[in-house]
């Protein structure tokens, strides 16, 4: 989530927020989360989830050099991250399993660069679900791996007050601090403003859905990848509403 800043609210497949989580409030980068709608498993994270050797937050370390993402990140993440680490020193790729987004865009953004600082892999495998805020820790990836099966949502974010990216101008500092981090991930300024520009080509309330094959096109050759492509899963509805004050 975006404060002053902005607000980028995590997507959700089905009810992905556990129930020691369905309402929520996030000091300073705050916003409420409610949801009554039924837990959707995917048989990718039902496989994850019976498979992992130990858990770390929404981590499950799969195996001494591989640790999966499974849940909503949120100002704890980067801890349990770096706890996993300690634990699994080896561990040289994060896997993206069900990663709905975040509940702090602070702590999202400093997961992020955290990955790209210790030079971990990202991989979205087949069936692996990328959104939101979650799209900007798959960048953080050294490498990174997309399949044609998995799938990537993205949508344009709403502030505090509840305005978004266009009610801003170009200068402001609430779209330099995403440049800023695209540009550390490895793009250059036109590619920065190009792919920056597509995530907030949907408004808040929707989101853009993209196919591993079209998110590696946007990625150009920052990705490994098959070349054909997957279908998306199309599973998706906001989870998420930004109380504003």
């Amino acid at each position: 989530m975006k404060r002053a800043l902005s607000l980028l609210a995590s997507l959700a497949v089905l009810g992905s927020v556990p129930a020691a989580a369905q309402r929520m409030t996030v000091v300073e980068e705050w916003v409420t989360a409610e949801t009554t709608a039924s837990r959707y498993v995917s048989p990718l994270q039902q496989r994850t989830e019976a498979e992992a050797i130990a858990t770390f937050g929404p981590f499950r370390v799969v195996d001494e050099r591989t640790v999966a993402l499974v849940d909503i990140t949120d100002a704890s993440s980067p801890a349990w991250f770096e706890a996993a680490l300690r634990v699994f020193p080896q561990i040289d790729t994060l896997e993206f399993v069900e990663a709905p987004g975040t509940h702090d865009d602070r702590a999202n953004l400093a997961l992020g660069r955290a990955i790209r600082a210790r030079g971990i892999a990202t991989r979205a495998g087949e069936g692996g679900s990328v959104r939101s805020g979650a799209v900007e820790l798959f960048l953080a990836g050294a490498t990174r791996e997309i399949a044609p099966g998995s799938e990537f949502a993205v949508h344009g974010w709403l502030d505090d007050w509840g305005r978004g990216a266009e009610d801003y101008p170009a200068d402001a500092p609430e779209h330099r601090r995403y440049l800023d981090y695209y540009m550390e991930m490895g793009m250059d300024e036109v590619q920065a403003r190009r792919f920056y520009a597509m995530t907030n080509s949907v408004p808040f309330e929707d989101a853009r859905w993209l196919t591993g094959r079209e998110m590696r096109e946007w990625m150009g050759d920052m990705v490994a990848g098959q070349a054909e492509d997957g279908a998306s899963s199309g599973l998706a509805y906001l989870d998420f509403e930004p109380v504003l004050q």
